[in-house]
């Protein structure tokens, strides 16, 4: 199958700078193997980025700018049979590649790797940054002021699981608690085995879908194994655990129709160690993309 890598270099939606450098570096790392095509969209440089704790909703406008881009860039290398990867930058970077999916293939599930829930709204998030929020909009969970641009239906909460969350705002539990969205804690993945509960996210997300969206962030691992991040969240797993829940994504993959890699803040690493997972992980989602055999294209296309 045809694939595109989609370089989504933005940190604007946390702020803690650095993230906005990762695809690029990514991409650099894999470009002697990878024939692909690599679509690369940048944070504009004379952006000032907020980041005051008493600001909450930073850098909303200049998020939105940056996820239309590609949403609508997305949603057209889809149409014509590509398989898109999206490297980020900040997990706000999302909101395009997942809504791009959902408009594409329409009845999708979303099965989101990540030590936090990313389900605050405008309402709820205690540091306005918007990379806590990604989650419900993609639900279509309020945060409507994220997802203008998306004429289509939303992924629904009951076709979405989140794997390795070890850190729920009190907010954000309260309105998961009450949600249809399942949530396999880190402990989960100690007590039950990676490849197990990344088996029950699979039927779940995949129970009477048309596809499933990956999105991988690497906080889901400890920091300690992958310090190059820009939200670190300690007792997390390890890189057996990480590349295993890896290694069984790809065992489905004929079921995946996108994949996120994304918050790699190469500023934030330590001996490349992050980076090497991450190329890993890239590597072998890049070999199994062309295994598959190519997509249908249809005639006619309006985004």
């Amino acid at each position: 199958m045809k694939s595109v890598i989609i370089g989504a270099g933005s940190d604007l939606g946390v702020h803690i700078d650095g993230a906005h450098l990762g695809p690029t570096q990514l991409i650099n790392d894999v470009k002697g193997f990878y024939k692909g095509e690599i679509l690369e969209f940048i944070q504009d440089e004379s952006i000032i980025k907020s980041r005051s704790m008493s600001d909450r909703s930073k850098n909303r406008y200049e998020v939105n700018m940056l996820n239309e881009k590609m949403y609508k860039a997305i949603l057209d290398k889809m149409h014509r049979g590509y398989f898109p990867i999206t490297l980020g930058g900040d997990h706000s970077v999302v909101i395009a590649s997942a809504l791009a999916n959902a408009k594409q293939n329409e009845e999708i599930g979303m099965i989101w790797f990540d030590a936090h829930s990313d389900y605050n709204t405008f309402e709820t998030t205690i540091t306005g940054n918007i990379h806590g929020l990604p989650l419900a909009a993609i639900n279509g969970y309020k945060c409507n002021e994220l997802r203008a641009f998306h004429k289509g239906e939303v992924i629904q909460q009951a076709k979405t699981v989140i794997v390795g969350a070890r850190s729920i705002d009190d907010a954000e539990r309260e309105i998961l608690k009450y949600s249809n969205v399942t949530v396999f804690t880190t402990e989960d993945i100690k007590r039950e085995g990676a490849k197990a509960i990344t088996e029950k996210a699979f039927s779940i997300a995949g129970y009477k879908t048309k596809g499933i969206h990956i999105s991988y962030d690497l906080d889901l691992i400890d920091p300690d194994v992958a310090p190059g991040v820009s939200i670190p969240e300690f007792d997390g797993i390890n890189e057996e655990e990480a590349m295993e829940i890896c290694d069984t994504i790809l065992e489905h993959f004929n079921e995946v129709t996108a994949f996120d890699l994304v918050e790699f803040n190469p500023l934030r690493d330590v001996g490349r160690k992050t980076e090497q997972i991450a190329v890993n992980i890239l590597a072998k989602t890049i070999k199994k993309i062309e295994e598959l055999p190519e997509k249908e294209v249809e005639d006619e296309y309006l985004v």
